[in-house]
């Protein structure tokens, strides 16, 4: 009897879990460069009271993974729009230090600087923001230089305002941090790669396929209905077995 329920309230409680990143999944299939989380389990021993055995094991959430399959590449003609064309991440600086994103729908803020669309500073190859002339006129060019043309200068004054920080760490390097944005363990800095390469006046949308996303949701709310059928079906056993001891006695 234990042991039904044992069972089927661990896997209940792996359930919801799941549930919980394929609804963030499903949430984010319009988000702009969003890449499908993917949670990571793992076993570990129970440990037995005084005397007994180690027979039984759980499962706990080891980590939150990503799916890093590239997105649709959609074109927007916006000038400060980007796409990484096949492998990369454009870099941004966070309060915790560098950071790594596909969502290039960039913006500029009041102080003249290029950011992402949740305002994150977008970097340089030399680590320092990238400032836009007032009312300029921007050009990213398909290795990260941006030129600008500023309000009313003639088209021979056209100056490089900076150049894209494009990355390509190892895939198993990155870890997914709580804002959607990825890093490198111990805050490392990954170095720029002049070999990548971006499409301008583009974007990657999220990679998340709706439908699959829908199933996967369905699958697990009746699969939960199981283990909870499971769990009342363990309690009626267990009424049924004190009726039957009680009246013996």
């Amino acid at each position: 009897m234990d042991r039904i329920l044992y069972v089927a309230s661990n896997g209940a409680a792996r359930i919801l879990e799941q549930q919980s990143a394929l609804a963030n999944n499903l949430a984010n299939t319009t988000t702009t460069g969003f890449r499908a989380v993917l949670d990571v389990y793992r076993a570990v021993p129970v440990q037995p009271a005084a005397g007994e055995m180690p027979t039984r094991v759980t499962t706990v959430l080891a980590s939150h993974q990503a799916h890093l399959g590239q997105g649709a590449v959609v074109e927007t003609g916006n000038a400060l729009d980007a796409a990484m064309a096949g492998d990369g991440w454009f870099t941004v600086r966070t309060p915790e230090g560098e950071a790594y994103t596909r969502a290039g729908r960039f913006t500029v803020n009041d102080n003249g600087e290029l950011v992402t669309a949740t305002g994150a500073v977008v970097l340089s190859v030399d680590g320092q923001p990238i400032e836009l002339p007032e009312r300029g006129t921007p050009t990213i060019a398909e290795d990260g230089q941006i030129s600008a043309l500023g309000a009313g200068d003639h088209p021979a004054d056209l100056q490089l305002v900076g150049q894209l920080k494009l990355v390509n760490p190892p895939a198993e390097q990155l870890r997914r941090r709580a804002d959607g944005l990825f890093s490198l363990p111990g805050s490392e800095v990954a170095p720029a790669d002049e070999r990548l390469r971006i499409l301008p006046g583009f974007v990657e949308n999220s990679n998340v396929e709706p439908a699959a996303a829908m199933v996967a949701l369905i699958a697990n709310a009746r699969a939960f209905e199981q283990h909870m059928k499971f769990i009342q079906t363990a309690d009626e056993n267990d009424q049924r077995s004190n009726a039957i001891l009680s009246a013996a006695g």
